[in-house]
């Protein structure tokens, strides 16, 4: 008797199945079509996005070869190319390196190119970091020390990738500026820096020892 039974909900069972495939079966297969577009979309982005990369550094290695060759026109405007249309991460390297290839004709519009990475917050903080302190050496013979502090001085906080260069043209420019307070300033955080490169530490210390000592009170 008991099997009786199990055959009558087996039946009962499949029963119920048909009439909720029946009801429900263009919802399930156009669900598992999407699922197996999306995954194949995904791939096929992936998939793309590989290549461009893969294409965009061979061409960021053409230009680099360019620029040793000295071939600084074609390079400015191979970088420039890269800049324009490369993925996200070599359009900010080919920034970097055109305005490097614009320097060898034209430093102040260098500077600008700088500048203008340098204010792109779409750009990573240590790119940032690097564009100003490019600047930076640019202009450091020829602006105040109130110019220099305000371009470098964000490029100085610990944990930047920089802050020990930004921190040494600091200190040059206020001893330039006869800004010993200012000197000694930037020479202090160089020296309180446990990660102070050794030959940084040693030409700050070189121009602590210019700086006039300290008034006694």
């Amino acid at each position: 008797m008991s099997e009786f039974f199990d055959e009558v909900d087996e039946d009962v069972r499949r029963e119920q199945l048909k009439k909720l495939w029946d009801k429900y079966s263009i919802y399930i297969v156009a669900l598992a079509i999407l699922i197996v577009a999306g995954v194949g979309g995904w791939r096929g982005y992936e998939y793309l996005e590989a290549k461009k990369a893969a294409e965009a550094g061979a061409a960021f290695d053409r230009a680099v070869e360019l620029s040793e060759q000295n071939k600084h026109a074609e390079a400015e405007a191979a970088f420039a190319d890269l800049a324009a249309r490369a993925p996200s991460g070599y359009r900010v390297l080919a920034r970097l390196r055109m305005a490097a290839e614009v320097a060898t004709r034209d430093p102040q519009a260098a500077v600008k190119l700088y500048d203008e990475i340098a204010a792109d917050r779409s750009v990573g903080a240590a790119e940032q970091d690097l564009a100003r302190i490019r600047a930076a050496q640019f202009v450091l013979d020829s602006t105040t020390y109130p110019n220099m502090l305000q371009r470098l001085e964000p490029a100085t906080t610990q944990g930047s990738t920089f802050r020990h260069t930004a921190r040494e043209m600091l200190a040059l420019s206020a001893w330039r500026a006869n800004d010993a307070t200012a000197a000694r300033q930037w020479l202090d955080l160089i020296a309180n820096d446990g990660d102070t490169p050794p030959s940084l530490r040693a030409r700050a210390e070189a121009l602590q020892a210019l700086l006039p000592p300290v008034a006694k009170s």
